[in-house]
């Protein structure tokens, strides 16, 4: 049986109005920056559409009542119960990541990360002038390593920065590896900043935040959350730093004031819209992902069985080791002679060059294309390297 997303055609959604399609020549195939090709859920059009019947000015600076609403609700489905207060809506995650580290951390102090890593995490902490304390997640299934993570702890690392689900691996964190981070964490007595972006985009139904374990735990994390991933509204940019501890949001208000904004009536009165009006779409749109997911697994086991992978448990991204077949320069070379574009893994981290990231949220038959163009080229230039050799 057919999905309308199968219908989906370069022609649809390559111009301007995307950076995604904008930034490479028509001849590429762009499966890149995180967001998805497919259109968004008639429930959230029309709340965009009815809410230009009403006057745009200035929103409530705390979040529209509507909004905090949805949000309490939305979230009490982990366990919370949160207040007015323990809620600050903001125009996106990245200024709560910015805003997190400037409060949490002095310069020159250590701030701890997984890596790979969402590339904002590593430029909130090395453009603030901090250092970075790198914890490299296991390769193959990319778990957490608990040991290397406390010989990178040290003494004077106060905040730690996470992300669940995991971007670029694609890991939903079990609560077996959440419960022992958490104790990890309040051992240490850290600060932990959490990025929920991805929550709702979940294969494993395992997902939670690792803020609703316990009030101790609870205490201490600022859980970023927002529609953009789950509901693909990236271009009207929201958010919210979570946390039950407002001691906690009141410092990372101060350390962003006069930069970091508050989000648009418009994309205020979409979020509400999605949670309230657009779970049939996210439940369709989550099935249609997971089965592009096995494409993708099924097509890189037959075609290119030497690509390092690891079939993300959520997320519509996948993380490539293309280091076997084309050293560091996969992003560089793909780009040039597949007509493929990639996220470069090194910007994920300094090890991963060689590494790509590539986004799976676009129809199959792009999906499908962009794949074999990919398979054709590295097939062409193995020929061509045994030929060589053969000589």
């Amino acid at each position: 049986m057919t999905h309308p997303y199968d219908d989906l055609q370069p022609e649809h959604v390559r111009g301007s109005h995307s950076f995604k399609w904008s930034l490479y020549p028509e001849d590429v195939i762009p499966l890149w920056v995180a967001d998805m090709d497919f259109p968004i859920s008639s429930a959230i059009q029309d709340a965009l559409e009815g809410r230009l019947t009403r006057t745009v000015g200035y929103p409530n600076m705390s979040g529209d009542p509507a909004l905090v609403a949805a949000i309490q609700k939305h979230m009490g489905k982990w366990g919370f119960a949160l207040e007015k207060d323990h809620i600050w809506p903001m125009s996106g995650v990245v200024p709560g990541l910015f805003s997190a580290v400037k409060a949490f951390s002095l310069e020159g102090a250590p701030v701890l990360t997984q890596v790979p890593i969402y590339p904002p995490f590593l430029m909130s902490i090395r453009e603030q002038n901090r250092t970075i304390l790198e914890n490299p997640l296991l390769e193959h299934d990319y778990t957490l390593d608990f040991e290397a993570l406390e010989r990178s702890v040290t003494p004077e690392t106060r905040l730690m920065l996470f992300c669940n689900p995991h971007n670029p691996s694609g890991r939903v964190w079990r609560r077996d590896e959440l419960e022992r981070l958490a104790e990890f964490v309040i051992r240490h007595d850290l600060t932990l900043v959490s990025d929920d972006l991805h929550a709702e985009l979940d294969f494993t139904g395992q997902y939670r935040p690792i803020a609703s374990l316990n009030p101790e735990i609870s205490s201490r994390t600022i859980t970023l959350i927002g529609p953009c991933k789950a509901y693909n509204t990236a271009g009207l940019g929201a958010g919210a730093a979570i946390c039950t501890n407002p001691e906690l949001l009141e410092c990372m208000k101060a350390a962003g004031h006069g930069f970091v904004s508050f989000p648009t009536v418009m994309s205020q009165a979409a979020w509400v819209a999605a949670y309230n009006g657009a779970q049939g779409w996210l439940e369709d749109t989550l099935a249609y992902l997971k089965a592009n997911r096995d494409f993708l697994s099924e097509f890189l086991a037959r075609e290119l069985p030497k690509v390092g992978y690891f079939a993300p448990e959520g997320t519509y991204l996948a993380w490539l080791d293309l280091r076997a077949l084309l050293g560091n320069e996969a992003q560089k070379w793909l780009l040039e002679h597949a007509k493929v574009g990639l996220n470069d893994g090194v910007s994920y981290g300094e090890a991963y060059a060689g590494f790509v990231r590539l986004n799976f949220a676009t129809s199959r038959a792009i999906l499908t294309e962009g794949l074999e163009r990919m398979a054709r080229a590295l097939h062409t230039r193995a020929k061509s390297a045994n030929v060589v050799s053969a000589d």
